[in-house]
């Protein structure tokens, strides 16, 4: 006989728990036992009034945008309406069953009052970066870096085209930190002309600090850069920072990220991995003179000629003499006469030409194949050639083929931010929300990535590297 529930509920007192109904197995109960926001209530304390009607919980605040962010809900709005009808997030957010949710707007003035005045999502990123230091995620031998492009909160209709100087209506927060940027790194004049409005490029109206351009293979777009830097060991994001797309202050960003974590963590790998981007000359020797830093990273090199004659490696550099010896022997030196005040010979691109005779090029025979279209034979010799040469030899040694595969974790946790995380476009604009959102995705990564590593050890399956 089928039975059949009858649909009135006459019980009048129930016994409800929220803790027995989350699975021991789920996500959020590994998450839980590895976060500690203790810290950050007492650095968040000056920030709140002592009188008054109590606050909105940060704690709780924090807690809801972590579970946002771990499960790739990306609308505030949408994430009150989840942690209201989701009983393993309101258990997560510590919530009772019929305890109210604070509106939507509560994330939003926070995050630009209170969390950025105290700098909390970085604290709370380096919070759960200590946690995965003391449960022995962190090796520190070696790093990888690499960015990735994010596409900004920004039309790609709404923009002021190169050389043209934008006009700004109604400056909205981005426009105003974007403008209060300009201004401070280009002051008023002392002829009282005014400070430059545009860097020269293609400037978006709703976002201007976000660049214009375009991924291989795909259209251009307004885009910042989201630069991780990760441990090998377990594929831990050890830092991370939001730049605009552009290759140049990519690199730059990688050199505050190294500095940053020795400073605060005192750790130094002992080898950096990354693509050809990190392998410029003077990259290169910023990690092995100043930071003693094994480069393993493709060395950029455009010293093969187009036109089929002899390249660089055919010259023998005789470090001694300070010059180089062609395949027949004559010398290539900087400079050939000597004047009354010495001089360094280096070019604004940190290079020194050398420079073969006229007199041993006219009758040589491997003229046409050294240099056919120019009387004599030049070679541009970086400054930091000797950490190039060095790049050049790791390249050769089978720790560097172990590097390039390893390369591909950083890889990975990009195409997990975009997939899983749900974030291949930005919600906040600007710089700040871009770095708010970068801090926040590699927070909850991190706590992803302890937390299923932590429960399988526990229950005894093998983790994969």
């Amino acid at each position: 006989m089928m039975g059949q529930r009858s649909g009135a509920q006459d019980k009048l007192f129930y016994s409800f728990s929220l803790d027995d109904h989350v699975p021991p197995s789920h996500l959020l109960r590994g998450i839980d036992q590895v976060l500690d926001l203790r810290e950050l209530r007492a650095q968040l304390a000056p920030f709140y009034s002592h009188t008054g009607r109590p606050s909105i919980d940060p704690e709780l605040i924090l807690r809801m945008l972590i579970v946002g962010y771990c499960f790739g809900i990306r609308s505030e709005r949408r994430l009150c309406e989840e942690v209201h009808l989701n009983l393993a997030y309101r258990w997560f957010c510590r919530l009772e069953l019929d305890e109210p949710l604070p509106n939507h707007s509560t994330f939003s003035k926070n995050r630009h009052g209170r969390f950025r005045a105290n700098d909390t999502l970085r604290c709370l990123f380096e919070a759960v970066l200590r946690r995965c230091m003391s449960e022995g995620l962190v090796g520190g031998e070696g790093f990888a870096a690499d960015a990735s492009f994010i596409r900004a909160d920004a039309n790609r209709t709404r923009g002021v085209p190169k050389g043209e100087t934008p006009e700004w209506e109604e400056p909205s927060r981005a426009v105003r930190e974007y403008l209060d940027g300009l201004e401070k790194s280009n002051p008023v004049a002392e002829d009282g002309d005014d400070a430059p409005t545009s860097p020269g490029r293609n400037v978006s109206l709703t976002d201007p600090a976000a660049h214009w351009t375009a991924a291989p293979g795909g259209p251009p777009q307004y885009a910042y850069s989201t630069n991780y830097l990760i441990d090998l060991d377990a594929g831990i994001i050890v830092d991370v920072e939001a730049t605009p797309a552009n290759r140049t202050q990519e690199v730059e960003s990688t050199k505050a990220m190294i500095d940053r974590v020795e400073q605060r963590f005192g750790i130094k790998p002992q080898r950096l991995v990354g693509d050809t981007a990190y392998g410029t000359a003077e990259m290169l020797s910023w990690m092995v003179k100043e930071k003693n830093i094994a480069p393993h990273v493709p060395v950029w090199d455009r010293t093969q000629r187009k036109d089929g004659s002899l390249s660089i490696s055919e010259f023998l550099w005789d470090a001694q003499a300070n010059e180089y010896k062609c395949p027949q022997g004559f010398a290539l030196r900087s400079d050939r006469r000597s004047f009354a005040q010495p001089r360094d010979h280096v070019t604004k691109a940190d290079t020194i030409i050398y420079r073969s005779s006229q007199h041993d090029c006219t009758g040589c025979a491997l003229k046409q194949s050294c240099c056919p279209n120019s009387p004599i034979r030049k070679i541009a010799r970086s400054v930091h050639e000797d950490a190039r040469n060095l790049g050049r030899e790791i390249a050769k040694t089978p720790e560097y083929d172990q590097s390039k595969r390893q390369r591909k974790k950083v890889e990975m946790l990009f195409a997990h931010l975009k997939r899983i995380l749900k974030l291949d476009r930005l919600r906040l604009r600007g710089l700040s929300g871009a770095r708010d959102e970068f801090l926040l995705a590699a927070t909850a990564q991190n706590l992803r990535r302890m937390a299923k590593r932590l429960m399988e050890a526990k229950q005894g399956t093998l983790i994969p590297a």
